[in-house]
């Protein structure tokens, strides 16, 4: 089976609600390809190898968290920028990409299932700023308490790799506060909100004196590892919803 390109873009623009953003790039069809889409690889970032592999396998069309055209980028096609596009363009493959939108979304966000895969339903999982639409940040908590250590070490397992841990390891924590990516300063927030231990995926300087001082656990869990969920996520409900081959390729990154 297959959808039409537009029919999909505009598919993902209502069920991820662009317009409730202000981003840091556009959402949405950033390349456009094929007029109608088969095969949907989908990734964390469209960078050169996961093109390579997306066009080895077929695709028709990638969807990603990260897309090009940022805020402040140099505006010309050379370099890394011109090859990617040119794969993509050379062989007609569309390129779709939602940043914000797909971090926030509540049931297929990458907030939402990596809280998921913590322990914590979705049913149990709030905003970590009340009253704010398109909040990015979650929080909720655990079936019972646990001793950091432990909680730690089952992030570690999700993500398949190490993790920072500021905090005692043998202190108990319940209410967790968690925002994937690079959201190191939603601490303060997390604090402000009651929570025993912040996830995030990078760490600043002076996050680790503000946990320290806060009397909060901070945990960095990986930038790219924390954001693999929910592209994912999106592209299983995409292939049952218009009965299309959807393949996930994950190209690591230790960031």
């Amino acid at each position: 089976m297959s959808v039409a390109l537009t029919e999909l873009s505009l598919y993902l623009d209502q069920c991820l609600r662009t317009d409730q953003f202000q981003d840091y790039c556009p959402n949405g069809l950033q390349v456009e390809g094929k007029p109608r889409v088969a095969r949907l690889a989908t990734g964390v970032t469209a960078c050169q190898r996961f093109l390579d592999e997306a066009i080895d396998w077929g695709a028709d069309a990638v969807l990603v968290h990260h897309g090009y055209f940022w805020r402040g980028e140099a505006l010309q096609v050379v370099g890394i920028k011109r090859r990617r596009l040119a794969t993509l363009l050379v062989n007609e493959v569309s390129l779709l990409a939602y940043h914000l939108p797909l971090d926030a979304h509540p049931q297929l966000g990458n907030n939402a299932r990596l809280g998921c895969l913590m322990g914590i339903d979705l049913e149990c999982q709030e905003s970590l700023q009340p009253k704010v639409s398109g909040s990015l940040g979650n929080i909720g908590s655990l079936p019972k308490a646990v001793c950091a250590a432990e909680f730690v070490a089952k992030l570690e397992e999700i993500t398949g790799r190490s993790a920072l841990h500021v905090g005692n390891s043998e202190a108990l924590v319940s209410r967790i506060a968690w925002c994937t990516g690079a959201a190191q300063h939603y601490i303060e927030d997390a604090v402000k909100a009651g929570a025993d231990l912040f996830v995030t995926g990078e760490a600043s300087e002076q996050t680790v004196h503000t946990a320290r001082e806060e009397g909060i656990h901070f945990v960095a869990a990986g930038h790219h590892a924390t954001e693999r969920y929910g592209v994912q996520a999106l592209g299983t409900h995409l292939a049952e919803q218009f009965s299309l081959e959807h393949r996930f390729i994950d190209i690591d990154n230790p960031v």
